[in-house]
């Protein structure tokens, strides 16, 4: 193998390689061997068939395999040879004449072919031990749990016939039949319907109306289906519903006592309580961890400035991008209703997947100086967990990401980022700050906007 830089430019690497007839011709006829004694043909003992006459037969096809497998061996050994660690998949081209590439098929020729790729770039890992961050935590109070309790109670309201008008939070039970411009439309008449007043069920406008009405009363109810309703037809009309009250019925929540706690499958209020505090502690934490690995990413981010491989940024812009405008024409959005341009929202989102390569490669290459791990377990509570995301096709989900080592891939990424990051933590000086609960959900929303971005 003969192997020739042509380019080496910033992160830019490029090879001419260049593989003679000779080694190709003798790694064609190690495969013709090896097929001889297993093919069989018409007219030839099984194993005794001539190697001239399979070359006759399968020498281009075999010669496609050996100058493919020839490719891959060679690129990597040039890889090795050279000590280059690629950004991505290295970019393999055979020469644009034909008749080059038709020789080397018919053993007449040598193959040369070009290697291009970006190297990930060099640089040295600061130590951080000295970083200064702030863990903001929530403690869970009486307050909030009482707070949760009374919403769970709300949800288990029970209701008693009331004699006066109904009221919001009520609930009636109705008849109706819905017209537009007269005429009767599909799925706008039903019977004995339970509507709780207040809760946004129906068209807005709607419920309002019952408001003050008994049981028995009739009454027309005006409203207008909203522009964007889900039926095209109705999107946007005014419509008349001739509704009757049959019913009407007083909500009240049920008591928070130890039979409510029974109910929900505990064996006391103090158990429930208990049990409520916990989950909150951990949806709290969860909140807390993602504050605090944004204050890390951030300040990793002003600590490191490097030349960046330009295909990944590419790849992680058009992601992002492809993202965004998917998402403008479900929405109907412009960059104008954002206040930007089509080319003010391009310069900030580069800048943004430029972010987040430059910190891939900052915690790679953090996590590999640790030898940070991901186990075959971690993956599989992370499979696991994905395939709650989708009950009943589970077996689609774990078929899925077994014949796609890429998908698996993207289930490692983020384990391995935040074991980095929970290295760095440890090693860091850490301040608690107690937040409120609203303080920390509006830091996170604002972490997520920006993540999402």
């Amino acid at each position: 193998m003969q192997v020739t830089e042509t380019l080496s430019a910033g992160l830019k690497r490029e090879y001419k390689v260049v593989v003679n007839q000779a080694e190709l011709d003798q790694e064609l006829n190690a495969k013709l061997v090896d097929l001889s004694k297993r093919a069989n043909i018409k007219g030839f003992r099984p194993g005794k068939v001539p190697v001239h006459h399979l070359k006759r037969i399968y020498g281009k096809s075999a010669m496609a395999e050996v100058v493919q497998n020839t490719i891959d061996a060679k690129s990597k050994a040039l890889l090795e040879e050279k000590n280059l660690k690629p950004a991505y998949q290295s970019e393999v081209k055979l020469p644009e004449d034909q008749a080059e590439v038709q020789a080397v098929m018919e053993g007449k020729g040598d193959l040369a072919f070009s290697v291009a790729l970006e190297v990930i770039p060099d640089f040295e890992v600061k130590d951080h031990s000295g970083l200064e961050l702030t863990r903001h935590v929530v403690e869970v109070t009486e307050d909030q749990i009482a707070e949760t309790l009374k919403r769970v109670a709300s949800q288990s309201k029970s209701y008693s016939d009331k004699d006066g008008p109904a009221e919001t939070g009520d609930r009636v039970t109705i008849n109706f039949v819905g017209t537009v411009d007269g005429t009767a439309f599909d799925g706008g008449t039903a019977d004995d319907v339970a509507l709780e007043l207040g809760s946004g069920q129906f068209i807005p406008g709607f419920e309002e109306q019952l408001v003050g009405a008994k049981a028995g009363d009739e009454l027309t109810v005006k409203v207008t289906f909203p522009a964007d309703y889900g039926v095209a037809e109705l999107a946007g009309k005014p419509a008349e519903f001739a509704t009757k009250l049959t019913k009407v019925e007083a909500a009240a929540d049920a008591a928070i006592d130890d039979d409510f706690a029974k109910k929900m499958g505990f064996e006391d209020l103090a158990k429930l309580k208990d049990t409520v505090k916990e989950r909150m502690g951990g949806e709290y934490a969860q909140m807390t961890a993602m504050k605090l690995k944004r204050d890390v990413l951030d300040a990793l981010d002003k600590e490191y400035t490097f030349e960046l491989p330009e295909r990944l940024v590419e790849a992680e812009f058009r992601g992002i991008w492809n993202a965004l405008t998917g998402e403008m024409n479900r929405t109907g959005k412009t960059f104008a209703d954002e206040a930007t341009t089509e080319d003010e929202a391009r310069e900030e989102y580069r800048a943004i997947a430029a972010r987040r390569v430059r910190l891939g490669l900052v915690l790679g290459t953090m996590g590999e100086k640790e030898g940070i791990q991901v186990t075959e377990q971690e993956l599989q509570n992370a499979l696991m967990n994905r395939m709650r995301q989708f009950p009943g096709q589970e077996k689609m989900v774990i078929d899925y990401y077994r014949k796609n080592p890429t998908a698996m891939m993207e289930l490692r990424g983020p384990i391995f980022e935040q074991k980095v990051v929970d290295t760095i933590v440890a090693k860091a000086k850490v301040a608690d700050k107690t937040v409120t609960k609203e303080e920390l959900q509006a830091m996170v929303q604002d972490e997520e906007e920006m993540a999402s971005a």
